[in-house]
């Protein structure tokens, strides 16, 4: 007759090596004292960066009430550089999700030589003064054009100026994502006869959707805030190729700082407002996946 053993927590540990006990759960909000005072200067080194100017902003702006604000929207001049700043920027968001994760894949996944090198070329924006950028475009892309393309005052100057200055950031969010992902996966969909683009589809794109969110979300904010490449090649033309962030610029020059803290708030609002939507995007598409 067998009789039925029962299996301890400790079953199956080596001889002469005692089990680990389990601790106990922390508390989320049980913090250490060195914890603490971590999180304390983080929460004044940000609030002094971000929070306290940004409500300062937001003060300067409401000084006029809705008063102040329907005055400046319904300005014909900074309704249409703000028109203009939030088409352009959406136009380069969309071609950095397509252009950014097809670099962050032919890096990843290609082997070629050269790949250190375009790999680090890729952060010059990052690194490139914008003023740079901007003069650096116009020598390429401007009257004196060596290659006989002179894009100069107009809208296609704006969107060539915001391209330039955003192109790292989808490459550099998607770029660690398919870095990590475990090819065995792939492999395995492909071996149960998983076309190409069936695999990239349902394996692949799920894991980047986040990755790839994230960088639109950052290259959107910085596109609809970029002054410094846009102003020798753009021309700054008034209901042409002004942006919002020109348009700020010419009120404070002008002293009228409540018209600029106005436009510069709707410009927060509308990052702040796609930021959101794009994070809620994800998760849908994500549960879908």
């Amino acid at each position: 007759m067998t009789t039925a053993t029962t299996l301890t927590p400790t079953d199956g540990v080596r001889p002469g090596r005692a089990a680990h006990k389990r601790r106990p759960a922390r508390a989320v909000d049980a913090l250490t004292t060195s914890s603490g005072l971590a999180l304390g200067v983080s929460l004044v080194w940000f609030s002094l960066l971000v929070l306290i100017p940004l409500a300062a902003v937001v003060v300067q702006a409401s000084t006029g009430g809705w008063d102040g604000f329907t005055k400046v929207l319904q300005n014909p001049q900074t309704s249409a550089a703000l028109r203009l700043t939030v088409i352009q920027a959406l136009g380069v968001t969309l071609l950095n999700v397509v252009m950014g994760t097809t670099i962050a894949w032919v890096l990843v996944r290609d082997r070629f030589r050269g790949a250190a090198i375009l790999d680090v070329i890729i952060d010059i924006p990052f690194a490139l003064p914008t003023i740079v950028a901007g003069l650096v475009l116009l020598s390429l892309y401007g009257p004196k054009s060596p290659i006989g393309v002179n894009v100069a005052s107009t809208k296609t100057a704006v969107f060539l100026a915001l391209a330039f200055v955003t192109l790292p950031f989808v490459v550099r969010t998607v770029q660690p994502v398919l870095e990590e992902l475990d090819t065995d996966v792939e492999e395995a969909a492909s071996s149960l006869g998983a076309t190409r683009f069936y695999t990239f589809r349902r394996v692949i794109l799920p894991s980047l959707v986040p990755a790839i969110v994230a960088g639109a979300g950052m290259a959107f904010a910085r596109g609809i805030a970029e002054y410094g490449s846009l102003v020798l090649l753009s021309g700054n033309l008034p209901f042409k190729t002004e942006v919002a962030s020109v348009r700020i610029i010419s009120s404070i020059e002008s002293g009228n700082t409540a018209s600029a803290a106005v436009v510069a708030t709707i410009l927060l609002v509308i990052a702040l407002v796609v930021i959101v939507a794009l994070d809620l995007l994800q998760r849908r598409v994500t549960k879908r996946w």
